[in-house]
């Protein structure tokens, strides 16, 4: 399974199919709904989580079709320090989140969140979450 799980992941990758027909894309996840999981723009992000199936995320309301409107920007949404740094890049989140663990004046309650809020959660109002950052859109 896990296999198979792999090689339908190389398959979704493409940038050279835009669209599979509408029973397949509500479905299984195509190579569009792919494409908004790897994107850095605020719509996309926490979106299309699944890795073979779609209908999980129609079904936890995570799914966000790919827009005409709106182009994919691939990415981060902050760069890392060292972006060509091989561990790094593979660890800078992990390293954010210790470091956010081990601010001072921050107690047990406050940590949990770190560990399982959403990303960008942050007990100072410093960073925003992706419901944060699509709520300033609409204003």
């Amino acid at each position: 399974m896990d296999a198979i799980c792999q090689i339908y992941g190389i398959l979704v990758h493409t940038q050279y199919v835009r669209k599979m027909p509408k029973w397949f894309e509500s479905v299984f996840v195509s190579p569009g709904h792919h494409r908004v999981h790897h994107a850095s723009n605020v719509i996309y992000l926490d979106k299309n989580m699944g890795m073979i199936l779609i209908i999980w995320d129609r079904m936890f309301g995570t799914f966000q079709q790919e827009l005409e409107t709106e182009k994919v920007v691939f990415g981060l949404t902050k760069n890392p320090a060292h972006p060509f740094h091989p561990i790094g890049i593979i660890l800078h989140e992990w390293k954010n989140l210790f470091l956010d663990l081990g601010k001072p004046q921050t107690g047990l309650v406050v940590k949990l969140k770190y560990l399982f809020y959403p990303p960008g959660w942050s007990h100072d109002g410093s960073s925003q979450t992706a419901k944060e950052m699509r709520a300033e859109l609409k204003k």
